[in-house]
């Protein structure tokens, strides 16, 4: 059987739902309108016109105002028609709308725009590929707004989502970027998380926005653009892969210790506040261990380097990072004495 032959027209462009609506609509008033001039013209006052034209189009079945005589009777039959046609055609497009908008999640979308309105404090996550999957496992439980410009892919998403281009401004908006705590644009290409580096440093100066690098080269350059981490996926990879390789079980207990939700103990980063009660104490004075339970491994001052296995005499610095090992409830009695009692996981550059 050979293959249709494809038809040399192009197919002529359909309105928009509701464009149709407004078009059935007016053509309706239209019939509605020019059935009352012909009655009235026919002899019949204003109202006993408007009343003809109504059952005639409505189909009712009430009868005439008064007999018909030829003239009539042809105009009421042409009436019908025409509006039967456009009030069937006007029925039909309002029901594709209301149907189509329930089945097409017009009301779960408004219910998700409230719910998004409603965060604060949440990440933005920029991409709905293996590595932004990836991103949302490992951060599972944490408020996630997901922005991918893929119908199919977005539509996989079960937490709250936007659809559409992570590099509009519109659609960060709609992501609640004004209110978010951190932004991760896991975008396929270098260009497009470079652009939307650049758009979400404008919109938000002091939001934490961690990118995605393909390329060494991109590196630098999301970095001028306003990114606090770059990251290549790649580069992680391997040093995964090689840590497996040579050190194993090290590699294991790192993974669990970081990542699984059933143990006891977690590894955890706490900032220090600016005038927190623990900024300008040394580890021995501040006595962490012995009030809180957790283990400093390391510690960072503001813009400086990691400082590992820091000795008793390090001072912790306002504004600074440490770097503890605990259970949850030890790691939330440090973010109390540290002056963060609400527990919430804080980002510092």
């Amino acid at each position: 059987m050979s293959a249709p032959v494809p038809s040399p027209w192009p197919a002529p462009p359909r309105l928009p739902r509701h464009r149709r609506l407004l078009v059935g609509l007016a053509g309706l008033l239209v019939v509605l309108v020019a059935g009352t001039i012909g009655y009235v013209g026919f002899g019949l006052s204003l109202l006993d016109a408007v009343f003809q034209t109504v059952i005639t189009v409505s189909t009712v079945g009430f009868g005439e105002a008064r007999p018909f005589g030829t003239g009539e009777k042809v105009f009421t039959i042409v009436l019908i028609l025409l509006g039967v046609a456009t009030a069937a055609y006007t029925f039909g497009v309002a029901i594709d709308a209301v149907v189509e908008g329930y089945l097409g999640g017009s009301f779960e979308r408004r219910r998700m725009e409230r719910q998004i309105e409603a965060m604060r404090g949440h990440m933005i996550l920029c991409g709905w590929g293996r590595v932004g999957r990836a991103i949302a496992r490992r951060a599972a439980g944490a408020d996630l707004v997901v922005v991918d410009a893929s119908a199919e892919r977005i539509a996989t998403v079960s937490g709250p989502h936007v659809h559409g281009d992570a590099t509009s401004e519109e659609v960060l908006r709609a992501a609640g970027i004004d209110r978010a705590r951190v932004l991760v644009t896991a975008l396929t290409t270098d260009a497009d998380n470079l652009y939307v580096t650049l758009t979400a440093r404008s919109m938000a100066p002091g939001l934490f926005i961690v990118s995605r690098a393909a390329t060494e080269a991109a590196v630098r350059k999301l970095v001028q653009a306003g990114a606090d981490r770059v990251v290549n996926p790649q580069d992680l990879g391997g040093a995964r892969m090689a840590a497996l390789a040579f050190e194993p079980h090290v590699a294991d207990f790192l993974d669990v210790i970081m990542h699984d939700g059933s143990l006891e103990f977690r590894l955890e980063q706490v900032e220090i506040p600016v005038g927190s009660p623990l900024a300008g104490q040394t580890l021995r004075g501040a006595r962490i261990h012995d009030r809180t339970g957790t283990l400093v491994l390391a510690m960072r001052h503001p813009g400086g380097e990691f400082r590992t296995n820091p000795p008793p005499t390090a001072t912790i610095a306002g504004g600074g990072i440490l770097i503890v090992i605990g259970d949850s409830g030890q790691v939330a009695a440090l973010r109390a004495l540290a002056g963060t009692a609400d527990g919430t996981r804080a980002v510092s550059g």
